[in-house]
């Protein structure tokens, strides 16, 4: 379960980064301030996850962020063609 839990949250974080780059790079402003605003909160609570965790917590962690990045790309482009 805790294994889990790192795979979400470094799914959720990068998710936004990914996010907030095609943001950035259509200088939708609003966006760029949420989505800055909740990977640093996530960021906040990630940094002693992952700073104590085995090299197998951060392989996990690793795992999620790379699907969050690709999630995160896929969504910023339908959320774009359609607005």
């Amino acid at each position: 379960m805790d294994r889990l839990k790192l795979l979400i949250t470094g799914f959720v974080q990068v998710f936004f980064v990914a996010i907030n780059t095609y943001f950035l790079s259509k200088e939708f402003y609003i966006g760029v301030f949420f989505c800055a605003f909740i990977i640093s909160i996530i960021w906040s609570w990630n940094v002693k996850k992952i700073a104590f965790g085995t090299f197998k917590d951060r392989l996990i962690y690793s795992l999620g962020a790379g699907l969050g990045s690709l999630a995160g790309l896929i969504a910023s482009v339908i959320m774009f063609k359609y607005l």
